[in-house]
């Protein structure tokens, strides 16, 4: 997600761009303390035996892969909903089949009810920094019945709601491996407005707007690591089980719906030119006009005979779906061409005033074509029919198929903000990571990715311009995170996410995490071993249900390397780099010797680099095996030659918090 300004319960981060302000205004000015204040290193703090936090099983393997028993359970829904407009409310009724592959046998249900998020007595107010306005909350959920199938017919159930949470009582066990319910929930809310942040609605010239998400009940997951896991929606985001989704939004006829999965009846929802329009974008690289900004205000851009109709979208294996629906929508599309040779469609729905000229909505769908074909290529063919940028107020968010980013931005910030929230359709979207606890292995990885996808857009046109390629602020990363690393009030990130505060949740959970993908791939396993182990990862994973122990895992094995010092250093820890020359002789050959120290707990492999009078260059590798029994290590350099100066690491790549210390 993005933007916390513009959306009021802050989240994700609309891309390595867009980073730059609210990174750089939470971070301190200065980098770190004089080294005399840092605490000595200690080798066997830092190559301690490392402790996962979930263990190895027939489950979850020890090569942080799925194991050969490993079970998640399925749920698939069937939705019946109305929006209205003059009352800003939505009702509806969803049947959920509910599956149960688990060992356990299982005497209830729990549900997550998201838009008990909106009342004024939700806890997630209290965990704000200020709590919203009287006048901002809704009523949340009326539930108005809750029913299970017996014996062919629906019977009433007995449940309890707590905060965002509701407890249904089964009257029979749920037998395990094999039990199967049908669950049937009747219920209404009102939309909130922009204190809604994820799910909302505003006005625009030609009307209102309506970001609809979390908009039905939604079963909890149940899994192998806890049981039900029922964290509260504070601010948090989701955990989520896959299936299918099956939803019909009834709306005014006037107004057009964009949703997640295939629409399934465009014969009785779409004008005849609107249908052929939309054959031709299925064919077409270029982004082809499906409603027009001059159509907009024409009646005739809409089938005409009935008051409302019935929006009927379908997809498979999905953990969620979400919908805008507005009157004011421009919408065009364009094909996405995948890598098996099969396509997909790039769509955007967007009001007339996100139209700017030379550069604004307009350029949307390229941009979604562009990341969908770009991720498919490099790290997982996109499952999904459709894949759809709508603009709105929610500043940047990301569901299945669909993501609702800030509508009046344009250029640079508007691809950025597009690749990242597209992007999340890999994490967690395909990879279903629970956000709840771990939101840096979707908002992290997520970061991580998008900086490729910038550089390999039109040669990098939207790329940061600065030394580094992952700079997020324009400056050099490894700089930039030197602030977060110095701050004892900063926390890890393993640190669950309703904890941190918000001045570090993008320092944390985006840029450090991040960060931490980029050392990884660029300075302690290679690109070709990086890229090997996260593929197989994302694969094995792919909709199914992986916890930090499997990732950690999964690169330690895959990318050949025991990575628990780095583990502990960086994602359990908040450590700090500081890597030193402390001296230069020659021994008796007279060949140049090097002291190197490690002055702080974190260790990182590293060049040392020295530079001859002649202009030329000798470079040693000083790997983190080095310090597993020394805080200083001789470094023989050999050569003859006068000595003009010795630096560790030259190209500036390593988070070293006092560079003044790494050179003679």
């Amino acid at each position: 997600m993005t933007n916390a300004r513009r959306w009021p319960l802050g989240r994700c981060l609309g891309s390595a761009v867009l980073a730059a302000v609210t990174l750089l205004s939470s971070l301190a000015a200065s980098a770190a303390p004089p080294a005399a204040s840092m605490p000595a290193f200690n080798p066997l703090k830092t190559f301690a035996p490392f402790h996962y936090q979930y263990p190895v099983n027939r489950y979850r393997s020890a090569n942080g892969l799925p194991g050969p028993d490993y079970w998640q359970n399925r749920v698939d829904y069937q939705i019946k909903a109305r929006l209205h407009p003059d009352s800003k409310t939505l009702d509806g009724t969803v049947l959920i089949d509910y599956a149960n592959h688990s060992p356990d046998a299982l005497h209830l249900l729990w549900l997550q009810l998201d838009q008990n998020r909106y009342r004024s007595d939700a806890r997630g107010n209290f965990t704000r920094d200020k709590m919203p306005k009287p006048d901002q909350h809704t009523r949340g959920y009326d539930i108005k019945s809750v029913e299970v199938e017996q014996g062919g017919a629906f019977k009433a159930v007995h449940y309890q709601i707590s905060d965002t949470r509701m407890r249904v009582d089964l009257a029979h066990a749920l037998a395990p491996q094999s039990g199967k319910l049908r669950l049937r929930i009747k219920y209404s809310y009102t939309l909130p407005g922009r204190f809604g942040g994820r799910t909302d609605w505003y006005k625009s010239r030609n009307g209102d707007v309506y970001e609809v998400a979390q908009w039905f009940p939604r079963l909890c997951v149940y899994d192998d690591l806890r049981g039900w896991d029922t964290l509260p929606y504070l601010n948090n985001e989701f955990y989520l089980e896959y299936g299918d989704i099956d939803y019909r939004v009834t709306v005014p006829a006037d107004m057009i719906v964009v949703g997640s999965g295939e629409l399934v009846n465009p014969q009785e929802v779409l004008t005849a030119t609107q249908r052929q329009r939309l054959a031709k974008a299925r064919k077409s690289d270029a982004t082809v006009m499906i409603r027009s900004a001059d159509e907009v205000t024409r009646a005739s851009s809409r089938p005409q005979g009935s008051d409302t109709l019935t929006w009927h979208f379908r997809m498979h294996d999905t953990r969620d779906v979400a919908f805008g629906a507005s009157k004011a929508y421009v919408w065009d599309a364009a094909r996405i061409n995948l890598p098996s040779g099969k396509t997909a469609m790039a769509m955007s729905a967007y009001p007339v005033e996100s139209i700017e000229d030379g550069s604004g909505w307009q350029d949307s769908t390229q941009f979604v074509k562009h990341t969908v074909e770009y991720y498919s290529k490099r790290w997982l063919e996109y499952p999904w029919p459709v894949a759809i940028a709508e603009a709105g107020v929610a500043g940047g968010m990301e569901y299945p198929g669909i993501v609702f980013d800030w509508w009046k931005l344009g250029g640079s910030k508007l691809y950025g903000l597009t690749t990242h929230e597209i992007g999340h359709n890999w994490f967690p979207m395909i990879v279903g990571s629970n956000e709840r606890r771990a939101a840096w292995m979707d908002e992290g990885f997520n970061t991580f990715v998008n900086v490729r996808a910038t550089l390999d857009y039109e040669g990098g046109k939207f790329a940061p311009k600065s030394d580094s390629e992952y700079a997020p602020g324009g400056g050099n990363p490894v700089d930039e995170i030197l602030p977060t690393l110095a701050d004892p009030d900063a926390p890890p990130i393993l640190t669950r996410p309703d904890a941190i505060k918000e001045k570090y949740r993008h320092p944390v959970s985006y840029f450090k995490a991040a960060l931490g993908m980029v050392l990884l791939r660029e300075q302690i396993l290679g690109p070709e071993r990086f890229d090997t182990a996260f593929r197989q990862y994302i694969h094995a994973w792919a909709f199914k249900h992986p916890s930090p122990s499997d990732f950690f895992r999964a690169m330690d094995s895959a990318g050949g390397e025991d990575l628990s010092w780095f583990w502990r250093g960086w994602y359990r820890h908040n450590w700090q780099f500081d890597m030193a020359v402390t001296g230069t002789q020659r021994n008796k050959a007279g060949d140049l010797v090097v002291t190197v120290a490690n002055l702080d707990q974190l260790v990182l492999p590293a060049t040392l680099q020295v530079t001859w009078d002649d202009g030329s260059h000798t470079r040693i590798r000083i790997p983190v095996a080095t310090w597993l029994q020394h805080h200083e290590f001789d470094v023989v350099v050999p050569g003859k030659k006068q000595v003009k100066s010795v630096t560790l690491d030259p190209d500036h790549v390593l988070p070293d918090h006092d560079r003044r210390n790494n050179s003679k």
